[in-house]
């Protein structure tokens, strides 16, 4: 709780006289609270910020402008001078504001690049809660044990001092597979040959396990016979997949597909991350 002192002084026929010291005690009744949902990010999914401002006191808040940092941390480019970075960007048009429970109108947002939002107020002996989404950008770091520590900021003419309230997210642990399907020829004669191609590919920090059961399934229309199945270029044994050459359906044995994790470089200069994707091929070849 801020302290603040104050002496006045008593003039007369030339003479000045200085009073003692009188001592006072602001009593700080604004505080803040913040969490997330989920408390994880990754370069895919938005995380939900939840702010809460609760006024202890008998008088209504009014114009509070919260700011909040989107987790914003220095960084050094190669021969330059430091910088800061934003490894989240505000969801535009997510933001909603509520007093004890009802909501209202949305409040001002500027975002650029840190967000701020103006024109809050925080009823007596209430709770104002804003609810917004920010996703990871190319600022975010993703290796493995990795976390966005984001700050909020509360402050007015009506404040005492700035408010503030910190969240943690940790970047998601684990595989992220993406596949793609190609087949060739695109064209292809009757009871022709032709091979189908699945490029799997792992965007997160964590290679795949045998727990994780990654499998191929599959159901080849036109139905394809005397297939001949290879990955990353070796030919599989038929005892490393299933296939009903009546119906076309097929699948790899689980376990079989093993995809390494990403690999993530942070730019020297610019501070912006790359992902190399882990990656795998499954090829499967047979007669229409």
């Amino acid at each position: 709780m801020p302290a603040f002192t104050n002496q006045a002084q008593l003039s007369y026929n030339g003479i000045i006289t200085n009073s003692n010291i009188a001592t006072g005690e602001i009593i700080e009744v604004l505080s803040a609270n913040k969490s997330s949902t989920p408390e994880t990010y990754t370069g895919n999914t938005p995380v939900t910020y939840i702010v809460n401002l609760i006024n202890s006191g008998t008088t209504a808040f009014t114009n509070l402008t919260v700011t909040d940092n989107l987790g914003a941390y220095s960084f050094l480019p190669t021969g330059g001078a430091a910088t800061t970075l934003y490894p989240m960007d505000y969801v535009a048009g997510s933001i909603r504001y509520y007093q004890d429970g009802v909501l209202q109108a949305a409040p001002g947002v500027t975002a650029d690049p840190s967000l701020t939002i103006t024109g809050i107020g925080i009823p007596a002996g209430g709770i104002t809660t804003l609810v917004y989404q920010a996703s990871a950008n190319e600022y975010a770091p993703l290796a493995d044990g990795s976390t966005i520590v984001n700050t909020v900021s509360v402050s007015g003419t009506e404040t005492a001092s700035t408010v503030s309230a910190s969240d943690t997210v940790s970047v998601a642990a684990g595989p992220y597979l993406t596949i793609f399907k190609s087949v060739s020829p695109r064209q292809v004669a009757e009871n022709g040959q032709l091979t189908y191609t699945f490029d799997i590919r792992n965007l997160g920090n964590g290679a795949t396990s045998a727990g994780d059961n990654v499998q191929v399934l599959d159901t080849f229309l036109p139905v394809l016979s005397n297939i001949t199945v290879t990955y990353n270029g070796s030919v599989l044994p038929v005892s490393a997949y299933s296939y009903n050459a009546i119906t076309g359906e097929f699948s790899t044995n689980p376990g079989v597909i093993a995809v390494p994790g990403a690999t993530f470089t942070q730019d020297p200069a610019t501070g912006a991350y790359t992902v190399v994707p882990g990656e795998v091929t499954l090829e499967v070849t047979g007669t229409i």
